[in-house]
């Protein structure tokens, strides 16, 4: 089923893997997948925010949907969204405040420059057909890379992590810290030539490419999200030849003329965002390599809850947890 899906995306079947160490399966994909659960939330919180209303004017009445004359109420359509979402917010939020009490009474910092390798090291692991990390502005995804880096330095400050591990470590796996340079990309694919030039006749003539991507891209699943196939880099397993070379001889918000795949398909091409390639010395990683190796001696299921009832956090849904 794999390998079905990705021939219908341009993507080639992937070669067989070779058996990686749990430790380098975990670095790659831990951040990732950590993020994963809280990244949709993050955005309807703001969102939710936004939405309410800022001045005195009492606007929980004002209509925000008619349906044959029938009114959906401001207020009815926040407290169905309180009663889906709120719960799972809320402990999103309580978790980054208990975080933040952490780092002070600890003494935990989390620096800028462990931020970004972060994003690093999740872009280089991303999926191609994972764009959850876009769904966040950069401001509340450094946030909640935080919160997650102050857990994971909370729970790993007892446990000893002699240099000699992570210099091996670092020997054994340090392709997984030079990171090529990847790009964001979106795609329209379609059947022939001809097709590809008259979709990009509409993209001259001033239409969105989000837009003709939802109608008229073969990939209907890149095809609900804009076009949108995520990151790509120049050797990526999995991705048509075709793809990775023809994005990167674009720039920043350029199109690409017809390209043809190795299944008689076309695809025009558009780069959203270049993340420029970088190669990390051991001094740079190596506190990042004793956290996760530390990280690997603990229960995979250790979560910032463990820490309400030592700063006392209560909630609208009940006591600490």
């Amino acid at each position: 089923m794999k390998s079905m899906r990705n021939n219908n995306r341009g993507l080639t079947p992937q070669s067989t893997p070779t058996k990686i160490p749990l430790s380098q399966r975990r670095l790659k994909t831990k951040p990732a997948l950590t993020l994963l659960g809280i990244l949709l939330l993050g955005n309807i919180f703001w969102f939710v925010l936004w939405l309410l209303p800022s001045g005195e004017k009492d606007s929980s009445n004002e209509p925000v949907a008619t349906i044959d004359g029938d009114k959906i109420t401001r207020q009815q359509w926040l407290s169905e969204m309180e009663s889906r979402y709120g719960k799972e917010t809320l402990q999103d939020l309580v978790n980054e405040a208990v975080m933040e009490k952490a780092s002070e009474k600890y003494d935990i910092n989390v620096s800028k420059e462990e931020i970004e390798l972060e994003i690093a090291l999740m872009h280089s692991a991303q999926d191609t057909t994972d764009t959850s990390m876009e769904n966040l502005t950069k401001e509340q995804l450094h946030q909640k890379i935080r919160a997650q880096l102050i857990l994971e330095k909370v729970l790993a400050k007892d446990i000893v992590i002699k240099d000699k591990q992570t210099a091996a470590y670092y020997k054994e796996n340090k392709s997984l810290y030079n990171i090529p340079t990847s790009y964001r990309t979106s795609i329209i694919m379609l059947k022939s030539k001809n097709d590809a030039e008259n979709v990009q006749k509409e993209l001259k003539s001033g239409s969105e490419f989000s837009v003709l991507a939802r109608e008229h891209s073969l990939d209907t699943a890149s095809a609900s999200l804009g076009g949108d196939i995520g990151y790509v880099t120049a050797d990526q397993d999995g991705v048509d030849r075709s793809i990775s070379s023809a994005v990167q001889k674009l720039k920043k918000g350029e199109v690409s003329g017809p390209v043809s795949l190795s299944d008689g398909r076309y695809a025009l091409l558009q780069v959203l965002e270049v993340n420029k390639g970088q190669e990390f010395t051991y001094e740079e990683v190596q506190g990042h390599i004793a956290r996760e190796l530390a990280m690997e001696q603990l229960p995979s299921t250790i979560a910032p809850e463990v820490f309400w009832s030592e700063f006392k956090a209560k909630w609208y849904y009940g006591e600490a947890q």
